[in-house]
């Protein structure tokens, strides 16, 4: 068949069998990159928490920072990403809670507690824009 590929479309023309797709990899964004260093950071600063709350507080850090790439991953696969990012951004502001508890307590200092916060703000940003992105 002179004129048409393998799979019946014209040459030069996108076959209609072949869904291309516009979505890019969650681990290719750059928020998630962010988000990767922002749990490497969170285990590394909670190694020097006090025996209580490096059980307590610490473990739940870690966890939240982790349901961040969870959430990252349901939304960009979601086609309505609004409610996934809504509540990525609620995790975000979680998150920023515990942080700022920690540097109350004492046991993580005003450097790192500024360290991380600036991490997470970066973060809420993309996250925002990507989800005013979509609402437009």
């Amino acid at each position: 068949m002179r004129g048409t590929n393998m799979l019946g479309g014209r040459r030069g023309q996108r076959c209609p069998l072949v869904r291309e797709s516009a979505m890019a990899l969650y681990y290719d964004l750059n928020v998630f990159k962010d988000v990767y260093r922002l749990i490497l950071k969170m285990v590394e600063d909670t190694q020097g928490f006090p025996r209580e709350e490096k059980y307590t507080l610490g473990q739940d850090m870690k966890r939240d920072a982790i349901v961040l790439v969870r959430s990252m991953y349901r939304a960009n696969k979601a086609r309505s990403k609004t409610e996934d990012l809504e509540a990525f951004l609620d995790d975000v502001e979680i998150l920023k809670l515990e942080v700022r508890l920690c540097a109350d307590m004492k046991i993580l200092s005003i450097r790192k507690q500024a360290e991380l916060a600036l991490l997470m703000d970066g973060i809420g940003k993309q996250i925002t824009g990507w989800r005013n992105a979509g609402l437009s």
